[in-house]
């Protein structure tokens, strides 16, 4: 909820600012650029350390950049370069954490309820990014921006603490019988490379990923400030809100209803569906004049994207043999998340040269003809005990 928060003030200042769609295009490669360069080294670290620090180290950066937003702006002194840096810093905090989180999880619930421990715990991430434009903006406009960062330094210090309380380490149940996983090194990518190779499940999770990240990703997140400016609402603070909760609130709602109907179980198949369904619903809202039906066609698509994501994770999961665990989700967030960094350029940097509405569709229809391609090499109804992994 902290890190949401802070992209709705920050983005919304930086707009502000600067009105530079290239800008916001940065915001989006910074962001997920350290995930395409970090994410197996730091996948790597989870494997070897015990998680919960990892986690408390991301989360004392996510609160230290927050701080520093509160201070350039406050004090009027933010120059682009500030910007870059803090986005740089805000990104390798998220790749840094994201892997221990994943452990911690499986370490929980073990292999029979996964599906249902990723699916609940993205569905609360997205009450968080539900919520967290409201308190934003509500933090905006009854303290002003810069007080708002600083409140929102404090919604860091809950998970530190309990990372001191918790009792898992992310490899309670692979310690018994298990050698120390060994240090990233050269041979131990190759080996990674032949893991993947060899799990048809694990290599299309990661192809389908790696081709919506690369193209659309969510780098029209970032140029939400100028989508609500284009439908011309007089309260654009409010109509930039509710347009980048939309997305959330379909994925929040997704989850609970998925969860609490059993329905659409991990499997390749259902995966591409649901990544077929993201990319109309992401033309469709590129298209749309009409401000209701955007925010209708971004609660779509964060419905059909938290399905895909939770069952493309889960897969990488199952599959994954103990000792690559962490290095497998951190190569399935180097596709999926590192490869965002390039859909900053799509959309945002050549949004400053065609505008955002037609990178953003051209992008979704290049995406939307790369999914079905991929989707004619998933085997149909596979299941997600592919081996014994």
């Amino acid at each position: 909820m902290g890190d949401n928060i802070e992209h709705v003030i920050s983005y919304w200042l930086l707009f502000q600012k600067f009105h530079s769609p290239v800008l916001g295009g940065f915001a989006v490669i910074s962001h997920w650029t350290p995930f395409l360069l970090f994410a197996v080294y730091f996948g790597a670290l989870a494997d070897r350390h015990d998680c919960r620090r990892v986690i408390q180290m991301a989360q004392l950066m996510f609160a230290g950049v927050s701080l520093a937003w509160g201070i350039l702006f406050l004090t009027d002194t933010i120059q682009v370069w500030h910007a870059c840096v803090l986005l740089v810093i805000h990104g390798l905090a998220g790749v840094l954490g994201n892997p221990g989180s994943q452990l911690i999880i499986h370490d929980i619930v073990g292999r029979e309820h996964l599906q249902s421990a990723v699916r609940l715990n993205s569905t609360g991430r997205n009450i968080a990014i539900l919520i967290g434009p409201a308190v934003g903006g509500a933090t905006m406009l009854l303290f002003g921006p810069p007080a708002g960062l600083f409140i929102n330094v404090l919604m860091y210090v809950p998970a530190i603490i309990y990372m001191f309380i918790m009792p898992y380490t992310g490899h309670g149940r692979d310690e018994a019988g298990s050698a120390r996983p060994p240090r990233a090194s050269l041979r131990g990518a190759i080996d990674l490379l032949r893991e993947t190779a060899a799990s048809p499940t694990i290599l299309s999770m990661i192809l389908l990923g790696g081709a919506t990240s690369l193209l659309v990703g969510n780098a029209f997140q970032a140029q939400m400030p100028e989508f609500a400016h284009d439908f011309g609402h007089d309260n654009q603070g409010w109509a930039y809100s509710i347009l980048l909760s939309a997305g959330a609130g379909g994925a929040a709602v997704g989850g609970l209803l998925l969860e609490g109907t059993g329905l659409l179980q991990a499997n390749p198949r259902n995966a591409a569906i649901c990544s077929i369904l993201w990319c109309l619903a992401i033309i469709g809202f590129a298209a749309s004049q009409s401000y209701y039906l955007s925010v209708a066609l971004l609660f779509c698509a964060g419905f059909v994207n938290l399905a895909f994501m939770s069952m493309a994770q889960t897969l990488v999961q199952l599959q994954a043999p103990s000792r690559l665990r962490g290095r497998l989700i951190g190569l399935f967030n180097t596709s999926n998340n590192g490869l965002k960094a390039f859909s900053g350029v799509t959309v945002g940097v050549v949004g400053g040269l065609i505008g955002i509405h037609w990178s953003l569709a051209l992008s979704a229809m290049a995406l939307l003809a790369v999914t079905i391609a991929l989707f004619a090499f998933v085997i149909p109804g596979r299941g997600v005990k592919e081996s014994s992994g």
